[in-house]
């Protein structure tokens, strides 16, 4: 069961629930993840490829999926520190802090408005996301290049390159590739062809487009497609997120 909604209050971010730990693989979205795990807060860092869907045991699990560049401000660490990890909360922030806050948590029905609120709480607190971060994403899951992201923020690359380090866990050629993947899976989701999905996700050709998703989710476009396909016509409620969940919800792909 995995089931998701867009939050209230944080603009981009995504709050979803999942029961039990399940099989498949979770595939990196240039998000992180604050998690609720049997009564545990933990976070899920920023992806660079596929990650078994178990490495977090648990039996019912919810979660805020934070936009890309938003969570280092929440949680006062750079993502760069995070990058590939499942860390429990208590090992960035005091102990006794964290066991207040999973208390909240805990007091409401539903964990993901508990979640919700704590994050809430804590933006408030630290201040808005850094907007260069929000633009830099955005132009960059438009498909624009490193050198034209750079100059149109203000930039040099290697600036840039430090900048996304902080706010995104890598560099902007690594996310710019991760939203790339993005955007050709959501496609290959709708039914079209390969070849059109390469073209239409910004791709050198078929061909590239199968190395990106064989080198970042550990599958091919034809598995992923019929994997997809499968969990529509059952009805499953993750059909649509088959195999492009966030870095801290679970797929079977």
């Amino acid at each position: 069961m995995y089931e998701e909604r867009p939050s209230r209050v944080l603009p981009g971010a995504v709050l979803w629930r999942a029961a039990g730990a399940g099989g498949g693989v979770v595939l990196p979205d240039g998000c992180m993840d604050l998690l609720w795990v049997d009564g545990r807060l933990l976070v899920a860092g920023p992806d660079t490829a596929a990650h078994p869907a178990g490495e977090v045991p648990g039996t019912g699990f919810a979660g805020i999926r934070l936009a890309p560049g938003t969570a280092p401000a929440l949680l006062g660490v750079p993502a760069s520190a995070l990058r590939d990890r499942r860390v429990e909360l208590a090992d960035l922030w005091p102990a006794a802090e964290v066991r207040r806050l999973a208390g909240q948590v805990a007091s409401y029905e539903d964990p993901c408005a508990g979640l919700e609120e704590l994050a809430r709480l804590r933006e408030a607190e630290a201040g808005p996301p850094d907007a260069l971060a929000r633009e830099v994403a955005a132009r960059l899951r438009a498909g624009q290049g490193v050198a034209a992201v750079a100059a149109a923020v203000g930039l040099g690359e290697r600036q840039l390159h430090r900048r996304s380090l902080d706010a995104f866990g890598y560099g902007p050629r690594t996310l710019g590739r991760i939203l790339r993947l993005q955007r050709a899976l959501a496609l290959t989701r709708r039914g079209l062809p390969h070849a059109e999905v390469a073209q239409a996700a910004g791709y050198a050709d078929q061909a590239h487009y199968a190395r990106e998703v064989r080198a970042l989710a550990a599958t091919t476009p034809g598995a992923y497609a019929a994997a997809s396909t499968a969990a529509g016509q059952a009805g499953s409620a993750a059909a649509k997120r088959e195999t492009p969940l966030p870095s801290g919800s679970r797929t079977t792909a």
